[in-house]
């Protein structure tokens, strides 16, 4: 039996419960779940082991990449810039960033990015070696890149990209880098432990990633069929064209890496989500909210992903596949309003404001799959159902 540290309200010993199978029956090795209603934190876990070469534990302080979660955070900077009149959603990319509009690019707007509608789902030529570690770098190759479709008319998942297109023209309005301001303009006002690029001389414990083994009678979806059969695809090129991005390497974490490369845990992300649940007015005001929880672009068949999607700007909303072959691995329920994202092999961070609801899941053994897995939505259940929520079964969970 792992032993589980932390607290959780009695009301939530379902989801503790979860969370404790989670290590003995779904292969957890070490995780952390915690979530906030109307701002009062109810449930702060974690357990297991962040090294599995020491056997050092998972400790309260333990942080991780958490991928993909790392664009609601990007996406948040942005819509603190759009709230403040100083970029707005409907004028040109190149408006801002006149360098980006080669190739038939000149008509992307600012929202066909945080909509992953802009066309650069991936980059065709080689990424130099340690490429995602150069900003310069990434930025002039989104510049120089030829879009795999006119922009505006489809949707597509922009994997680790979006870091540098929404992160660019974060840092180009702003005037800083998209780390400095995530630092002061969202981790500082909320006391999230979170960090889009670690400072020299960080000191917490960081869980090394461990990826994901395939196992014998594995299903596949068809992102992952279509990225082992063909090199020159989306899927392969959005995946695997990254320089060789090591991403337990400490000059990985202290790069900014918007689309995938924050370091945080459940904790720091519900410290970030909880004004957005509660709608206190300290990162965005109540109009930007409500568009930040709707969905903006939805489509049967992500160019990317192969599934059919549904996001909000920047942030994914529910997305439920589990009618579709192999679907477990391509669905995140969440409530109607929530809004957040995933991160690669099953962390997630969301706030519903419908609730109240702050919540996030990180962990350091990857899941199969491209959205939440068996453990996180376990996690995620729970929650709901603790809150009162009665049935999933529409796509979304409802009262």
């Amino acid at each position: 039996m792992t032993t589980i540290s932390g607290f959780s309200d009695p009301k939530f010993t379902e989801l503790r419960d979860a969370f404790e199978q989670n290590f003995d029956q779904r292969g957890e090795v070490g995780a952390s779940v915690c979530l906030s209603v109307n701002g009062e934190t109810l449930v702060d876990l974690w357990g297991g082991t962040r090294n599995v070469e020491t056997g050092d534990s998972w400790t309260e302080d333990t942080v991780s990449i958490v991928f993909s979660c790392t664009k609601a955070a990007t996406a948040i900077c942005a819509h603190i810039l759009i709230d403040r009149g100083q970029l707005d959603l409907n004028a040109l990319v190149t408006d801002y960033w006149p360098a980006y509009g080669k190739h038939g690019k000149d008509k992307t707007t600012v929202a066909m990015m945080l909509n992953h509608e802009s066309g650069l789902p991936a980059l065709r030529d080689p990424v130099k070696p340690g490429g995602f570690l150069d900003w310069d770098y990434m930025v002039q190759r989104m510049e120089d890149e030829v879009p795999f479709w006119e922009p505006g008319t489809r949707n597509g998942y922009h994997m680790v990209n979006f870091g540098w297109t929404v992160g660019e023209l974060v840092r180009r309005v702003s005037g800083k880098s998209l780390g400095q301001f995530f630092a002061d303009e969202v981790a500082g006002p909320t006391g999230a432990d979170f960090w889009i690029g670690v400072p020299e001389g960080f000191d917490r414990p960081i869980a090394d990633i461990l990826p994901y083994a395939p196992k014998a009678g594995d299903q596949f979806n068809d992102f992952t069929l279509a990225l082992l059969g063909d090199p020159t695809s989306i899927q392969a090129l959005s995946f695997l064209n990254n320089g060789g991005w090591n991403t337990n390497a400490p000059e990985s974490h202290r790069a900014e890496i918007g689309g995938a490369g924050g370091m945080s845990n459940a904790r720091g992300q519900v410290a970030m989500y909880t004004p957005l649940a509660t709608n206190d007015g300290r990162l965005v005001s109540a109009e930007r909210l409500a568009h930040m929880s709707m969905v903006t672009t939805a489509t049967h068949q992500d160019a990317t992903l192969l599934a059919p999607t549904r996001f909000g700007p920047g942030f994914m909303k529910s997305m439920d596949n589990r009618g579709r072959p192999n679907g477990d691995q391509m669905s995140a329920i969440l409530g109607e309003r929530a809004f957040g994202h995933v991160g690669a092999g099953g962390s997630i961070g969301f706030a519903d404001p419908e609730c109240g609801l702050a919540f996030s899941y990180t962990m350091n053994q990857m899941g199969q799959g491209l959205l939440v897995n068996d453990r996180g939505q376990s996690v995620i259940d729970a929650a709901y159902r603790a809150l009162g929520y009665t049935s999933c079964a529409p796509g979304a969970w409802i009262r």
